[in-house]
């Protein structure tokens, strides 16, 4: 099998990041405050899932895994995503609530890292959020068994229309086995990039009632 012409030299593929740095001026004295600002502006640039996070977890042995999730929420408290509690990251989760966030804004050639410890959240506060779903995707959440392994497709269309036929009227109940995560903010890198790879990377770091702020190389 040749090698695809498109693959051959993706070591020299490279371009310059030039919309800007990020300067001490520019930043706030909460990180929220500044995730806050930037996350706005990635909506107002129309970037695909500007809410999308990489979440990292680590299993019993230390291997890392990542998948994209995500943020339905964020405060003082902390960022929060919902899951199935069975799902492999749920697990990993309640062995080592250790977590690490990645929002990857390319088209804007930022990035930002958390770095934080994820608690459950109430009953009270997963049925809130469930019943703001469209009913399609509360019924999704009966069908899968998150990250079990299924013979195919088919096997969730099916499961799909069953729930949904058993759940035609009325409100769709919360699944037991359906919550969500808060993400409690230990420290938030930002990094935007900048000409000839010397990007721009502030790191807030809690400091008994407030922030650390320390600029680290690129």
């Amino acid at each position: 099998m040749m090698d695809s012409p498109d693959l051959q030299h993706i070591a020299h593929l490279r371009r310059e990041y030039t919309k800007g740095g990020l300067r001490r001026r520019d930043l706030t004295d909460t990180p929220l405050a500044l995730f806050e600002r930037w996350l706005k502006q990635a909506c107002e640039a129309r970037l695909s899932d500007p809410t999308a996070m990489v979440v990292a977890t680590v299993d019993e042995l230390g291997q890392p895994y990542q998948r994209i999730v995500l943020l339905k929420h964020f405060d003082a408290r902390g960022m929060v995503f919902y899951t199935n509690l069975g799902s492999r990251k749920a697990r990993h989760i309640e062995g080592n609530p250790c977590v690490s966030l990645l929002f990857p804004w390319h088209m804007l050639e930022r990035q930002v890292m958390v770095q934080g410890r994820a608690e459950r959240l109430s009953t009270l506060d997963v049925v809130k959020y469930f019943h703001t779903r469209p009913r399609d995707s509360q019924i999704g959440a009966w069908v899968s068994k998150q990250s079990s392994r299924i013979s195919a497709r088919g096997v969730l269309e099916s499961k799909f229309l069953e729930i949904k036929n058993k759940f035609m009227q009325g409100e769709v109940p919360l699944p037991s086995f359906w919550g969500g995560y808060r993400i409690s903010i230990e420290q938030m890198e930002f990094w935007q990039g900048g000409e000839n790879r010397l990007h721009d990377r502030f790191l807030y770091q809690r400091d008994q009632d407030g922030w650390k702020i320390d600029r680290l190389a690129p």
